[in-house]
C-alpha cells in the first residue's frame, strides 16, 4: 500500500501544500482511458494541458501529494515562456520572475567575460526568467485543475506496466491499495530516475561525467543584479567552477563543483556547506554576511538519450527520455519542448487525423534535438568541469590567456538553450519556396514574435492547432485557398487563417491584422504583394511561399500529416 508523506516539505519561502489522495472507492470502476500521463512535474502537465487543448483527456498520475521539494529548475527562456503561454501560465511567471540577459564570467578576481542575450522590441518575453519550480508547478496545476478534461490522481503510485494489443495495462497503488487503470496510450513523464524506462529496459546513449556539483539554496541579503555569475578556479575552490543565481524572495543558488573523491554524503554535511558557502560570500566581497539555508542537493552532469521516444503505446518526454546538463539551463526547458511535440502529434493521431507515421516523426525530432543538445552541452561541461588531464590543461590555457587576451574570452560562452530547428522534419513541404526566403523563420523554425501594438504581440494570437499566415492587402482570402483549407478542416484539421497586412477584415480569414508600416512582412522576408507561411500546432515552420496557389497548400497539409 502506497503511503506518502502528508508532512508538507521545509521551506523557508515556499507554503507547501499538502493535497487529498485520489482513491478508487470513491470512484468505482475505471473505464479504458486515451492518455495516462506518469508523472506530475512540468514535463507532465504540459503535455496534458496541450493534450486538453487540442480536446485529448488524459488522466494525470502523481506519486506524491504535494509539488516537487527545492527550487529545482530555476531558469527558464524565452521560448519556453512562449511555450507556457500557450497553456496559460506565462503571465505569473513573468508577473513574480526575476528576467535578466547578461552572464559573468570571472577569474582571479578579474570578470573575463560578460555574455548578453538578444533582446529588442519585438520580444514579449526576456532571454531568461528566474523563478523557483515550486511556483511553476503550483501555475501548472491550477491550470490543469481548470481543465474538465485533466483528471489528476494525486497519491497514485504507478507499480506496473504491460503492453497489450494496442493498449497497456497499468497497476497503480493508493494509500488505500491499488487499482487497474487500461489506457490507449501512456506518457512517460516520471523523471530522471523513470521507473518505466527501467521496467521496458531501455538503455540510454551517450556520457555520464565524474565528479558531482552540490546546488545550495540560501536566503542571503546581496545587493547585486539578477546576471548569471560564473567564478572559476576561485581560492577556495581550485580547479573547479562555481556558479550564483538569484531567486525571488531573496533566494541566492550556490552551486559548485567538488573536488575529485568527496562524496555526496560528505559535500552534505552541515559544517562542509557553511565552510564553502561563507568562503564564497568572501569572495565576492560580503565575508560574515548572515543567511540561512533552504534546500540543497547533489547532482552529477551526464549527456544521455533513449534512442526513440516511443515504445508500442509508451510515449518518453522530459528527463525520463534524456538527462542533460543543467549548464545552459536545458532540463525543463527542454522538457517543455518535448511535451508541446508530444501533445500535439499524439493529439492528431488519436484523432484520426494522421497515422501513427507521425509519432515517428515526433521520436525522431526529439532525439534530433537531444542529440544536438547533447553536443553543445558537452562543450560547456567540459569546459566547466574538464574530464581528462588534457581538457583542463586546454582549459587553463584559455582561463590564463584570458586575463589580458581578448579573443579567447568568447570560449567562456556557456551555449544557451535554443529552441531546435526541425529542419529535415518530414513534415516539411518539399515543394514550397524556403531556398528563396532571404529572411524569416526557416523549416522547422519556431515562429518570430513581433510587436503589434503596447502589449500585443503576433504570438498572443497563434496556436490551437495549425496558423496559415497570409500576409496580403486584398479584400478576401482566393477561393481556391478557401477550399482547400474547408477541406481540411472538413476532416477535423484545426486550422485558422491570419491575413497580414490588410488595413480592414480581409473576408474569408478569421483574423485580420494591420501591418502598415511592414515591419511584419519585413520580419518574415515576405514582399508587399503577399507570400505565406504554414505553422505547424506546436507553431514551428513546416512551409513558407512567396506566392501560393492551391496545389501547393494541399500538398504542404499531405506532407504535414502522413496518413
Amino acid at each position: 500500500m502506497h503511503k506518502p508523506t502528508t508532512e508538507p516539505r521545509p521551506s523557508i519561502y515556499y507554503p507547501y501544500q499538502v493535497f487529498k489522495p485520489w482513491l478508487p472507492s470513491a470512484h468505482g470502476a475505471q473505464p479504458r482511458r486515451q492518455v495516462v500521463i506518469v508523472g506530475c512535474g512540468p514535463a507532465g502537465m504540459v503535455a496534458a494541458l496541450e493534450l486538453a487543448r487540442l480536446g485529448v483527456a488524459s488522466v494525470l498520475l502523481s506519486a506524491e501529494l504535494q509539488v516537487s521539494q527545492g527550487s529545482r529548475a530555476i531558469v527558464f527562456t524565452r521560448r519556453s515562456l512562449e511555450i507556457l503561454q500557450q497553456v496559460g501560465v506565462a503571465q505569473r511567471i513573468t508577473d513574480n520572475g526575476l528576467p535578466w540577459r547578461f552572464g559573468n564570467s570571472f577569474y582571479r578576481g578579474q570578470r573575463v567575460f560578460r555574455m548578453e542575450a538578444l533582446h529588442d522590441a519585438d520580444d514579449r518575453f526576456f532571454p531568461m526568467t528566474n523563478i523557483q519550480q515550486q511556483y511553476l508547478e503550483e501555475y501548472l496545476l491550477d491550470a490543469c485543475a481548470a481543465s474538465p478534461l485533466i483528471d489528476l490522481r494525486w497519491g497514485n503510485k504507478l507499480t506496473r506496466l504491460e503492453q497489450l494489443d494496442g493498449y497497456a495495462r497499468l497497476e497503480v497503488d493508493t494509500p488505500e491499495g491499488p487499482y487497474t487503470l487500461e489506457s490507449d496510450w501512456v506518457v512517460a513523464a516520471d523523471g530522471g530516475r523513470s521507473g518505466i524506462r527501467s521496467a521496458l529496459n531501455l538503455q540510454m546513449e551517450g556520457a555520464s561525467y565524474e565528479g558531482f556539483f552540490v546546488i545550495a539554496d540560501i536566503r542571503v541579503d546581496l545587493p547585486l543584479p539578477t546576471e548569471r555569475l560564473a567564478f572559476f578556479d576561485p581560492e577556495w575552490n581550485p580547479g573547479n567552477t562555481v556558479l550564483l543565481h538569484r531567486e525571488p524572495h531573496g533566494i541566492w543558488r550556490v552551486d559548485y563543483q567538488l573536488p575529485p573523491g568527496e562524496t555526496p554524503e560528505e559535500a552534505l554535511r552541515p559544517e562542509s556547506l557553511k565552510q564553502r558557502i561563507d568562503a564564497q560570500l568572501a569572495l565576492i566581497g560580503h565575508a560574515g554576511a548572515s543567511w540561512e539555508m533552504d534546500w540543497c542537493s547533489v547532482y552529477s552532469a551526464r549527456t544521455l538519450t533513449l534512442p526513440d521516444y516511443v515504445h508500442g503505446s509508451v510515449l518518453f518526454t522530459g528527463d525520463a527520455a534524456h538527462l542533460l546538463p543543467i549548464f545552459g539551463v536545458r532540463g525543463a526547458n527542454t522538457a517543455f519542448q518535448d511535451s508541446q511535440s508530444l501533445a500535439w502529434h499524439l493529439a492528431f493521431v488519436i484523432k484520426g487525423l494522421a497515422g501513427r507515421k507521425l509519432l515517428a516523426n515526433f521520436s525522431a525530432e526529439r532525439v534530433g534535438a537531444a542529440r544536438e543538445i547533447i553536443d553543445e552541452a558537452g562543450k560547456s561541461t567540459r569546459f566547466m568541469a574538464p574530464p581528462t588531464r588534457g581538457f583542463k590543461l586546454l582549459r587553463d590555457a584559455v582561463l590564463s590567456l584570458s586575463l589580458t587576451q581578448e579573443f579567447v574570452r568568447p570560449l567562456y560562452h556557456w551555449r544557451t538553450s535554443r529552441p531546435h530547428e526541425y529542419t529535415e522534419s518530414m513534415l516539411n513541404s518539399r515543394g514550397d519556396d524556403n531556398a528563396l526566403f532571404s529572411a524569416g523563420p526557416a523549416h522547422g523554425a519556431p515562429p518570430q514574435n513581433v510587436r503589434l501594438g503596447a502589449s500585443d504581440f503576433l504570438l498572443d494570437h497563434l496556436g490551437g492547432g495549425f496558423d496559415l499566415l497570409y500576409f496580403t492587402e486584398a479584400e478576401a482570402i482566393p477561393a481556391p485557398l478557401l477550399q482547400v483549407v474547408e477541406a481540411v478542416r472538413a476532416r477535423g484539421v484545426p486550422l485558422k487563417i491570419v491575413a497580414i497586412g490588410a488595413a480592414q477584415p480581409v473576408a474569408g480569414a478569421d483574423l485580420t491584422l494591420g501591418d502598415a508600416d511592414g515591419h511584419v512582412r519585413r520580419r518574415y522576408g515576405v514582399q508587399a504583394s503577399g507570400g505565406a507561411y504554414l505553422l505547424r500546432p506546436d507553431q514551428h515552420v513546416c512551409a513558407r511561399w512567396l506566392t501560393l496557389d492551391a496545389t501547393r497548400l494541399q500538398a504542404a497539409f499531405d506532407a504535414a500529416l502522413p496518413r
